[in-house]
């Protein structure tokens, strides 16, 4: 679909040195995503997920377009399992739908070049 099409473009629309730089951007904005999971994971810091949502995806963003595509790539995939992993635990109850949304607005939030702190919660150590 269309983001297949978007994340492709700078591979057919750019020289193959762009190229070559979009691709480097769309691996190392997946490593930024996995760094800030990981980060979340081992916090284990309540009120953390949002924080941890935005600063993923501003730091692949920062990559330039392959790492904003790999964010939005990863981000989208990551809520739609977590809203099927939701029907199965709950039922269509609707359960976690805020949740879910609240999280990508975190993250378009940060993707967009937005400071990831806004949603720092207090007292989240420094290493974060």
């Amino acid at each position: 679909g269309k983001l297949f099409k978007d994340g492709i473009s700078c591979n057919l629309n750019l020289q193959k040195k762009s190229r070559l730089g979009c691709l480097d951007q769309l691996f190392v904005g997946a490593w930024d995503m996995y760094r800030a999971y990981s980060d979340m994971r081992e916090a284990n810091y309540k009120n953390s997920d949002k924080y941890f949502h935005a600063r993923g995806n501003y730091d692949a963003a920062q990559r330039g377009p392959g790492g904003a595509w790999a964010a939005k790539v990863i981000s989208d995939a990551r809520e739609r399992s977590q809203r099927v992993t939701d029907l199965f635990k709950y039922g269509d109850s609707g359960h976690g739908v805020e949740d879910s949304k609240a999280d990508q607005a975190a993250n378009e939030w940060g993707r967009s070049g937005k400071d990831p702190n806004h949603f720092r919660p207090s007292g989240l150590p420094d290493k974060y």
